[in-house]
């Protein structure tokens, strides 16, 4: 298993297929670096560029590193971020909340759409990747 690569954001695609989650109790909170987008792996940067436009969900793993990015589609303006609010472990997963950020008041923004997203890091686990 060198590359594996899923786009969860197209949950049509999955129609059939039934994952069954018992046990969602958290056994540990898990280290992860947020990274910069200048640390993303290319071809992770390239389904997020084809993705960005619509919320997103897309988990990436790749020579014993796990990537899992979440994006909340086109936004108004600048200003906008993603924070991390949890990512830890099931018995059967691997669970992340994230939550949109939107700009603060008084904070100086343009009208120019934006597309926040984040990247986060860690090693590899082999258990589906479920995002809250």
């Amino acid at each position: 298993m060198r590359r594996i690569a899923v786009l969860l954001a197209l949950p049509f695609l999955l129609a059939g297929c039934a994952v069954r989650h018992d046990n969602m109790q958290k056994l540990r909170d898990l280290e992860f670096t947020v990274l910069e987008r200048d640390e993303e792996p290319e071809e992770l940067k390239e389904m997020i560029s084809e993705s960005r436009e619509e919320p997103f969900q897309i988990f990436y793993a790749d020579q014993g590193v796990l990537y899992i990015a979440e994006g909340y589609g086109r936004q108004p303006t600048t200003g906008y971020s993603v924070e991390v609010r949890e990512l830890y472990e099931t018995e059967d997963a691997v669970r992340i909340r994230t939550n949109l950020l939107g700009p603060e008041k008084g904070e100086k923004i343009k009208e120019i759409a934006t597309y926040p997203y984040v990247v986060v890091q860690l090693d590899y686990i082999e258990k589906d990747v479920l995002f809250d």
